[in-house]
């Protein structure tokens, strides 16, 4: 057994597993405020659903319910909420009339733009308390978490 496996970590060196956990309690508190910046009363799934309506163009409704790991009846519920709010619309497919599809409204554009500006602004305040190296140093940090997480 190495030295700095996660059952003997090194002196001084937190297990994968404390690691974890740090890291997914400091994700959460992290979290939890940009989640309350929202508009319009919109839940985090309606947000998320709307989201990813926006990153995917048209899906139907299995598979936005598919990309957000939900199941396709709260799906229904989920996007019956965003077009009466005006921000999806439902489309017929074009090879098959009997598939709907979701499409993400100018206005669903709009408001997801808004949400993510006053995230961002809030982010940006939390970082301003940072010192410039702090700054330098979150930057090599995002680069690993997007490497986690398998984004570029």
């Amino acid at each position: 057994m190495s030295a700095t496996s996660p059952l003997r970590p090194a002196p001084g060196q937190a297990t994968e597993a404390e690691l974890a956990a740090r890291l997914r309690l400091a994700i959460t508190r992290l979290y939890r405020p940009l989640r309350q910046q929202v508009i319009g009363g919109l839940t985090p799934s309606q947000i998320a659903a709307l989201a990813t309506t926006s990153r995917l163009g048209t899906p139907t409704l299995g598979e936005l319910a598919a990309a957000e790991r939900v199941q396709p009846p709260s799906m229904t519920r989920i996007v019956a909420a965003l077009e009466s709010a005006g921000l999806i619309t439902r489309l017929l497919d074009p090879t098959d009339g009997r598939i709907a599809r979701v499409e993400v409204t100018p206005e669903g554009t709009r408001t997801l733009q808004r949400i993510r500006s006053l995230r961002t602004a809030e982010l940006v305040r939390r970082l301003q308390r940072l010192t410039d190296d702090e700054r330098g140093r979150l930057g090599e940090l995002v680069a690993l978490l997007e490497r986690l997480v398998g984004d570029p």
